[in-house]
């Protein structure tokens, strides 16, 4: 229980609870016990916790932004280029064949991208044992642009023409780790640092006070591959880690509801009666303004109560709008719901939405595997496009689509693929990204990335530039980072 106010107080300037503890501190607590989630940020960007600072987009010189929020979706398991966006027909053409039996031997060993990694534990080359693997669906030229896309992505083909897809992406870990390296830029073995998501949350600040700004939808990785790091914050600090939202009206938030057997009118008078109490503190302590100015603050757990549940209620959407996501198909509704709730919390204010997609690892039976796992996606996905870009959302809203890694050209086990770092497509898609537009290339089989290479931090760049931030602005002290770690933005395929 509080002390009693003293009329003309002589102690610090710090009021006191009960248990000797600051104000400061007593109301954080207070405010993270009330909400267990977006609170603490609130407090650390207005200086009522320890670390804090203003959003740095306002200190920061403005890049002048051409998004405002991001929808961020990964393939987990990773999906093949080979298979989606990045036609080969030479890999059809000597299929069967191995690659030192094929033409393309020396394009695979005398390439300067080649990785001691490639190499089994016996140091023969094991990219020349495997046969070339038939591609196991066909491609045809879609939209105006006439970029090849293949025909297990039927509905995103007919969005090309928004899109630009950037097939010379590489990175370093040919294993699922791989799916933290894409999201923090750095190998496991580095360790854990903050996720493309948090650097935005860090950088940025709030569209809507009453929603959280960094969600997580659908079931991340796995504790093998790096875990919950691929949306952490790391040193940046668990403030700006993603929320992960369940897309339940009645329990939508871990921790975010007060619970079955409290009434909301209950709730309204226990966040009245804590208003009480620090207006009083505020008039106590006038040379105060960070608490003055953030009292109202603590009505954010009762605003996320009332706002979150209403944002996940897909079923206030029209039937229109639900089928064009895929709601009325079972093969497609998971990810069909994952879409449009990312789409209404974008378009009441979330910064940054990340959705996994998890099963596509396919080593063996890949023609069932990406047949299945594309029929998931491929329409929600669209049904987002054309649904952001029909209310005039897409100018200011940039998506993205990528995967861990590729798949390799050669076969594995007959009928699969294995992991391949080297060479892979991912694309994006609004928020003053071009569409219709294709950048970078492999080789004639999809081996290594060879035109216009990017590392992933340069996707990192590409879409912290669109948002107006500029990398190497948004350091932490103490913290040192590599030049790998800020990327560069791939300029080209901005419009």
């Amino acid at each position: 229980m509080l002390q009693p106010i003293d009329p003309a107080p002589s102690r610090p300037t710090a009021a006191h609870t009960g248990t000797g503890r600051g104000r400061r501190t007593f109301l954080s607590d207070v405010g993270m016990g009330l909400t267990g989630l977006a609170l603490g940020s609130l407090l650390q960007r207005d200086g009522l916790v320890r670390g804090a600072q203003p959003a740095l987009s306002e200190a920061l010189p403005s890049l002048a932004p051409r998004a405002k929020s991001v929808i961020w979706y990964f393939m987990l398991g990773g999906t093949s280029h080979l298979e989606s966006f990045d036609y080969k027909p030479a890999v059809n053409k000597y299929a069967g064949k191995t690659i030192e039996e094929s033409p393309y031997k020396s394009a695979v060993l005398d390439s300067p991208h080649y990785r001691k990694n490639v190499r089994d534990f016996s140091g023969t080359p094991r990219a020349l044992m495997a046969q070339l693997y038939p591609l196991q669906i066909g491609f045809r030229q879609r939209g105006e642009s006439g970029t090849w896309v293949s025909d297990w992505w039927p509905h995103v083909g007919g969005c090309v023409d928004d899109i630009a897809v950037v097939r010379s992406m590489w990175t370093t870990d040919n294993d699922h780790a791989a799916q933290l390296q894409f999201h923090t830029g750095r190998h496991i073995f580095d360790g854990f640092f903050p996720s493309i998501g948090s650097w935005v949350h860090y950088g940025l600040g709030s569209l809507n006070d009453n929603l959280p700004q960094f969600v997580v939808l659908g079931k991340g990785p796995g504790d093998c591959c790096g875990g919950s790091g691929a949306h952490d914050g790391s040193y940046l600090g668990p403030e700006h880690s993603a929320c992960s939202l369940a897309l339940d009206p009645n329990r939508p938030l871990p921790f975010g509801t007060p619970g079955g057997d409290v009434f909301v009118t209950e709730r309204r008078q226990q966040l009245d009666l804590l208003g009480e109490l620090n207006s009083l503190a505020g008039v106590d302590y006038p040379d105060d303004p960070a608490m003055r100015a953030r009292i109202k603050s603590y009505e954010l757990a009762f605003r996320m109560q009332m706002s979150v549940p209403e944002v996940v209620r897909l079923e206030d959407e029209t039937a229109e709008t639900q089928a064009l996501y895929g709601l009325d198909d079972p093969a497609c509704r998971e990810a069909a719901r994952h879409s449009l709730a990312a789409r209404r919390l974008v378009e009441r204010g979330t910064r940054f939405v990340q959705i996994y997609d998890d099963g596509w690892d396919a080593h063996t039976q890949l023609l069932k595997n990406h047949s299945t796992r594309s029929a998931a996606v491929d329409k929600p996905i669209a049904g987002l496009l054309t649904d952001l870009k029909r209310r005039g959302l897409l100018d200011e809203t940039l998506v993205v689509w990528a995967t861990e890694f590729g798949r390799t050209p050669g076969a594995e086990k007959s009928d699969g693929r294995d992991h391949h770092p080297y060479g892979f497509s991912v694309w994006m898609a609004g928020g003053g990204i071009k569409g219709g537009v294709v950048h970078g290339a492999t080789d004639e089989i999809g081996f290594h990335a060879v035109e216009n290479r990017h590392y992933v931090t340069d996707i990192h760049a590409t879409l912290l530039h669109q948002l107006g931030l500029d990398p190497r602005l948004l350091e932490i002290p103490g913290q040192k980072r590599l030049e790998l770690d800020y990327g560069h933005p791939i300029r080209e395929i901005l419009a």
